[in-house]
Protein backbone atom coordinates (compact mmCIF):
# COMPACT_ATOMS: atom_id res chain seq x y z
CA UNK A 1 0.00 0.00 0.00
CA UNK A 2 1.21 3.31 -1.04
CA UNK A 3 1.89 6.05 1.32
CA UNK A 4 -0.60 8.28 0.20
CA UNK A 5 -3.17 5.23 -0.53
CA UNK A 6 -2.77 4.52 3.96
CA UNK A 7 -3.38 8.54 4.35
CA UNK A 8 -6.77 8.38 2.06
CA UNK A 9 -7.60 5.31 4.45
CA UNK A 10 -6.94 7.11 7.37
CA UNK A 11 -8.43 10.14 6.83
CA UNK A 12 -12.10 8.05 5.50
CA UNK A 13 -11.66 6.12 9.03
CA UNK A 14 -10.98 9.74 10.51
CA UNK A 15 -14.28 11.25 8.77
CA UNK A 16 -16.48 7.99 9.68
CA UNK A 17 -15.36 8.48 13.96
CA UNK A 18 -16.19 12.11 13.50
CA UNK A 19 -19.73 11.20 12.54
CA UNK A 20 -20.37 8.51 14.50
CA UNK A 21 -19.53 10.79 17.44
CA UNK A 22 -21.72 12.94 16.05
CA UNK A 23 -24.33 10.96 16.38
CA UNK A 24 -23.81 9.71 19.83
CA UNK A 25 -23.49 13.26 20.93
CA UNK A 26 -27.31 13.76 19.01
CA UNK A 27 -28.62 10.83 21.16
CA UNK A 28 -30.70 12.42 24.11
CA UNK A 29 -28.85 9.18 26.42
CA UNK A 30 -25.40 8.78 25.02
CA UNK A 31 -22.82 7.13 26.79
CA UNK A 32 -20.17 8.78 27.96
CA UNK A 33 -17.47 6.27 27.75
CA UNK A 34 -18.11 5.40 24.19
CA UNK A 35 -17.75 8.99 23.28
CA UNK A 36 -14.79 9.26 25.07
CA UNK A 37 -13.18 5.81 23.36
CA UNK A 38 -14.48 7.56 19.83
CA UNK A 39 -12.91 10.63 20.54
CA UNK A 40 -9.52 8.73 21.87
CA UNK A 41 -9.48 7.01 18.73
CA UNK A 42 -10.14 9.86 15.95
CA UNK A 43 -7.08 11.96 18.17
CA UNK A 44 -4.90 9.02 17.25
CA UNK A 45 -6.10 8.43 13.90
CA UNK A 46 -5.11 12.09 13.47
CA UNK A 47 -2.20 11.87 14.80
CA UNK A 48 -1.02 9.21 12.48
CA UNK A 49 -1.86 11.12 9.80
CA UNK A 50 -0.24 14.11 10.76
CA UNK A 51 3.17 12.17 11.54
CA UNK A 52 2.46 10.81 8.02
CA UNK A 53 2.58 13.53 6.77
CA UNK A 54 5.60 15.44 8.24
CA UNK A 55 7.75 12.18 7.11
CA UNK A 56 6.89 12.04 3.65
CA UNK A 57 7.28 16.23 3.89
CA UNK A 58 10.81 14.96 4.66
CA UNK A 59 11.70 12.90 1.66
Amino acid sequence: MSLQTHLVELERRHQALKKEIEQVQHHPRYDDSKLHELKRKKLQLKDEINKLRQGASLH
